[in-house]
């Protein structure tokens, strides 16, 4: 990988977002790859905010970016928030810079004013498609002053700065992810590089921006690809040196069809902090599209390691290794990472996580029983969401249908003599003051001998009996460890209301 530009001085990258809404999935990607590079090379991330399309513009999203970026643990080392040696990171204050340069491209004959009206382009747009013609600006405007403009239709007094692209031969690149790129001069289009309110657009902005911030490499999506010729050309107009440019590769949902923002709710960052992933595992996950990380037991083997972090990425990282196929965000892969995390993690910090949540379904961290029933079910969470759900039963009686409590293959009146049978094992240890997982298990398999339940079958459904009158529910963490960690007064209750709910059943 390329490590060195402008003269071989010291790597800098830059993750340049526009504050326009959510933060999406596949500039983060971009930013870890920055940040790997960054650190890799004891280089700087740069983080600069395209703010000029004031029409997109959303307040508060700015500090969307900042916060996605730090709750996966990313660190930048310069931007809007802590400054730098090449401030304002904001290109909304940097103007005056724009429009100097675009006035000296003009000067030079690399740009020239355009004074064609919304209306005519877009007449001239579909002239072309009828044709089938190239998609692009059929130059009215080139080589005319004002006055000589105005005599023909379509003219608008608020002119914008278009770039001149050559006419002949091919622009060519190479672009450290997909190889070498070529595009051909007579197909591209003369793209606006300041818009009539005065703002730049991308194609100018971005330009300038990395060469006076020094950025040496300049990374992106995959949808920036078709602009780079024009952004090559600004640097040549400019007799500037050009980062190193590359593409990563689109993001793609399971189907490997293209994320849809309205389809896919995933591709809002914050989907995954509300959703109850651990910052820990999406990091982990997202790396595992840009880097091999080896399994430290097996390095020579091509051995992947399966749980790793930010410094393992760096370390492996090698950008021209990401591929330029898209990469699939495979959620079910991403449950099965998170919940990896989350059973190698100490009880009290798991508690701390996954308190809002807890919260936020209204039920009481502080009770008593909390951390016993956290600890019971932390095997089977997969994310911190789903908390609230699988330890409701540990606060509060469920409701559930009658015949619940009658298994498959069992009568009513069967099912009644195991309830009965289980109350009075109940009732029989809690009398003995030593309510455990132990002092109740014993007794309920001697139940099952008197009730002649012989089998495995016989045995698992008087315990499913006893397990929804419990609980409510068929399916539970381990029957007796649940039991002792609701308490002999909360079962004593529980099998009571479910020998009236029987009751009604006629038995």
């Amino acid at each position: 990988m390329e490590v060195s530009g402008h003269g071989g001085s010291r790597v800098r990258v830059r993750l340049a977002p526009s504050p326009t809404g959510f933060v999406h999935i596949g500039n983060v990607l971009v930013a870890l790859v920055d940040a790997a590079i960054a650190r890799k090379f004891n280089g700087a991330f740069v983080i600069r905010i395209e703010d000029t399309d004031q029409k997109r513009f959303l307040e508060g999203a700015e500090q969307l970016i900042y916060d996605s970026l730090a709750w996966l643990g990313i660190e930048w080392q310069e931007g809007p928030d802590r400054g730098g040696p090449f401030a304002p990171y904001r290109q909304s204050e940097r103007l005056p810079r724009y429009l100097e340069v675009a006035e000296q491209l003009v000067a030079q004959g690399d740009a020239y004013r355009c004074w064609c009206s919304p209306e005519r382009l877009d007449e001239m747009r579909k002239a072309q498609q009828a044709a089938k013609l190239p998609p692009k600006y059929d130059r009215l405007c080139l080589g005319k002053s004002e006055t000589e403009r105005q005599a023909f239709g379509g003219y608008t007094e608020r002119s914008v700065v278009r770039l001149r692209m050559p006419d002949t031969g091919h622009t060519t690149f190479t672009d450290p992810i997909r190889g070498e790129m070529s595009f051909e001069n007579a197909l591209l289009d003369d793209r606006v590089l300041l818009k009539s309110d005065g703002f730049p657009t991308y194609n100018l902005a971005v330009v300038v921006d990395d060469h006076e911030m020094e950025i040496t490499h300049a990374i992106r999506g995959e949808e920036w690809l078709p602009s780079t010729p024009a952004h090559l050309r600004v640097y040549e107009a400019l007799d500037w040196t050009p980062p190193v440019i590359a593409h990563t590769p689109l993001l793609l949902n399971a189907d490997r069809g293209k994320i849809s923002k309205r389809k896919h709710p995933w591709a809002n960052m914050r989907w995954f902090q509300d959703e109850g992933f651990l910052p820990e595992a999406v990091l982990n996950y997202l790396g595992n599209l840009i880097a091999f990380v080896p399994d430290a037991e097996n390095p020579q083997q091509g051995v992947a390691r399966e749980l790793f972090g930010f410094a393992e990425i760096s370390e492996h990282f090698q950008l021209g290794s990401i591929g330029p196929s898209g990469k699939v965000v495979d959620l079910d892969r991403l449950d099965w990472l998170n919940g990896q995390y989350i059973r190698r993690m100490a009880l009290d910090e798991l508690a701390r996580r996954v308190g809002p949540f807890m919260t936020a379904a209204g039920l009481d961290t502080g009770n008593p029983i909390f951390m016993g029933a956290l600890a019971l079910e932390q095997e089977r969470l997969k994310r911190l969401s789903e908390a609230p759900s699988v330890l409701s039963i540990f606060f509060r009686e469920e409701a559930y249908a009658p015949e619940a409590l009658v298994p498959k293959g069992v009568t009513p009146e069967v099912a009644r003599q195991m309830l009965d049978g289980a109350i009075s094992v109940c009732e029989g240890v809690a009398a003995t003051g030593e309510w455990t997982a132990e002092t109740l298990e014993a007794p309920f398999r001697d139940l099952a001998i008197a009730l002649d339940l012989t089998t495995g079958k016989q045995r698992g459904q008087l315990f499913g009996v006893v397990r929804v009158a419990s609980t409510g529910r068929t399916a539970t963490p381990p029957l007796f460890d649940t039991m002792a960690i609701l308490g002999a007064e909360t079962i004593l209750k529980r099998l009571a209301h479910a020998r009236l709910l029987l009751a009604g059943l006629g038995v």
